[in-house]
């Protein structure tokens, strides 16, 4: 993951979009097959390169799953999908670059995007086009305040993750919390609405610190909370830094639990803070392969394909495919507009975190955020 990562303004989106739209208008969409024929053109953006590299490939197979599956069957009312991946790299820039590569390509639908700050500049450059947006990861509260019709979130928002991890931290009984987030649009949403959910219940927020994505030393960090006596650290950021921060706060002797946001829940964090220092950290995280119930038969047929086990958001991705299909069934066309109000209709459709119906924002109604807790090198439900 890059410096930038989900936090970027309003005024670097504009720029971003209108400079990609000025070149030679490179960003026109093809919209051959939208009266019903042709190959459905699904694009993905997602870390393909940066420190947040790992999560990409996740992405990309568990969307090809999908993909593969509708086909075998007929594809959709006899027309086959196929999906073009290019990188974000957490990164607003190279993520504005490859969604003008998408629509110069002839997407139809886009079903990637993994960090809020690469994704926002997105918005623009896709609406444009008119192609929906059905975005399987990144979740910042910025990107339906923008409160545009072609943008469909997946995932679980930060409003609910704070209210996952408020709720837990009032059951663990914290005296004290310590908020940490890295300065950007995901982490700092998900910190300030922690903390005004802890003070509805009664939780002192003891300490609140907001530190470099990039850096290596979070002393600075490390020592408030040890000053503040918290014996609750709550970190809102990625798990590079995450497993750095964990990593510092155990050697400087804190002994109190600590949980991480679900852009830090990967096995990397672990690597990074050393095992024993991540046994017991706990976890905001909507559905993973392996916390899904009767989710083996699934994660057996993902081993089988790809050769190795689905990791975060490969389930989110691919029913980001599957829900990008039936909305172009629903419509009987791939025409952006006709498209989304199907998607706006879905109503019961079964994903992984449940019937589907989204919210008049465009958010799912149903599904939110478990707990997890690291066991030996992975984290896995907490019961």
């Amino acid at each position: 993951m890059t410096l930038i990562r989900r936090g970027i303004t309003a005024a670097t989106v504009m720029t971003l979009g209108f400079a990609l739209t000025a070149c030679g208008g490179s960003i026109t969409q093809d919209d051959s097959g939208s009266d019903g024929s042709g190959t459905i053109k699904l694009g993905m953006l997602a870390p393909l390169t940066g420190s947040s590299a790992a999560i990409g490939p996740y992405m990309k197979d568990g969307a090809q799953l999908a993909v593969d599956e509708i086909n075998a069957r007929g594809g959709v009312d006899g027309r086959k999908l196929s999906l073009t991946v290019e990188d974000e790299a957490c990164d607003p820039k190279t993520a504005a670059a490859g969604a003008a590569k998408l629509v110069s390509a002839g997407t139809d639908i886009s079903v990637g995007g993994y960090c809020s700050s690469a994704t926002l500049p997105t918005l623009s450059i896709f609406d444009k086009a008119h192609i929906p947006m059905l975005i399987p990861a990144a979740n910042s509260a910025d990107l339906i305040a923008q409160k545009q019709r072609n943008v469909f979130l997946v995932n679980g928002t930060g409003i609910q993750q704070a209210d996952a991890a408020s709720k837990f931290i009032k059951a663990a009984a914290a005296k004290g919390v310590a908020l940490i987030d890295d300065n950007t649009s995901y982490s700092t949403d998900i910190t300030k609405r922690t903390g005004n959910d802890l003070q509805k219940l009664g939780v002192k927020v003891v300490s609140h610190q907001s530190v470099t994505a990039g850096e290596s030393d979070y002393s600075g960090a490390v020592n408030a909370v040890r000053d503040s006596k918290a014996d609750f650290v709550y970190w809102t950021g990625y798990y590079q830094e995450g497993g750095l921060l964990i990593k510092q706060l155990k050697a400087a002797g804190y002994k109190g639990k600590i949980m991480v946001a679900d852009g830090s829940v990967d096995g990397k964090l672990v690597q990074i803070a050393g095992r024993q220092n991540a046994q017991g950290v706990f976890a905001t995280m909507t559905q993973t392969p392996q916390t899904i119930p009767d989710g083996a038969a699934w994660v057996a047929k993902y081993k089988k394909k790809f050769g190795s086990a689905p990791g975060p958001y490969s389930t989110q991705a691919y029913d980001a495919v599957r829900v990008a299909a039936e909305a172009v069934r629903t419509a009987g066309s791939t025409d952006g507009r006709a498209v989304t109000k199907a998607l706006e209709q879905i109503d019961g459709f079964k994903i992984f975190s449940g019937p589907l119906k989204f919210t008049p924002q465009h958010t799912l109604s149903v599904g939110g955020f478990d707990i997890l807790v690291v066991k030996d090198d992975d984290f896995v439900l907490d019961k």
